[in-house]
Formats: structure tokens, sequence, C-alpha cells
């Protein structure tokens, strides 16, 4: 009912920047939080960052200070600038969106993104 579509990985090398997006569409009544998630090989899936649905952001300690989370409500659409990208932010980075359906508007559904491959060369 609900589609994710992420864009903006790539290969860039360390210190560069890249900008992620999410897009979300289908029967959507209201998205509550927004959030971006990452896992490297061999490692479990973590949270990069997230925003409620009046734009709190938090974020984790590692990327404090490179990374921007916004949203743009009006389009579905969660965004992540990433800055200063060093070869530990190499990963598969993920959206997830906690969407309220038009068919069911008294609970909120999580939907994940495909993921998009995000490789910093040194």
């Amino acid at each position: 009912q609900v589609q994710l579509v992420e864009s903006g990985g790539g290969l860039v090398q360390a210190g560069g920047s890249l900008r992620l997006s999410c897009a979300a569409s289908g029967n959507i009544f209201r998205i509550n939080d927004m959030g971006w998630y990452r896992q490297a090989p061999g490692k479990q899936r973590e949270l990069v960052a997230r925003i409620s649905s009046i734009g709190v952001t938090n974020y984790a300690d590692s990327v404090k200070g490179r990374f921007t989370i916004s949203r743009d409500n009006a389009k579905n659409t969660v965004y992540l600038q990433m800055n200063s990208l060093q070869s530990e932010d190499t990963a598969v980075y993920y959206c997830s969106q906690g969407v309220v359906l038009r068919s069911n508007p008294l609970r909120e559904y999580p939907y994940w993104g495909q993921g998009t491959q995000v490789t910093i060369s040194s």
C-alpha cells in the first residue's frame, strides 16, 4: 500500500559528500517519524538519524556534525545530507518511515526502503 523509493547513493572519495533521498507514495494519511539506518558488511543495522513529524532530530554519535536529516512533508520525503564522509560510513543505507494509512488511521505501520549502497574510497 506504500512504497518507499531511495536514491542518491554511490561511490565517493573520503571527505566528499552525498545526499540521500527517500520518497513515500501510496495510501498515506500521515507520516510520523522518518529515519535513516545503515548496515555495513558483517554488522548489525544501526540507526544513523531520525526526525519526528515536528522536526525534532537525533543522530548517532558517529555522524553528529557531519550528517543532517531533513524532511519535506508535502513530498513525503526524507533526506540525509552526508558531509565529510569517511571509510567507516560505507554501508547500505535504508530509510524508514512510520506511516498512518488512509484506510486505517488508528495505527502506524513501519515501512522500509530498498536500500542504497554508499561506498567511500580512501
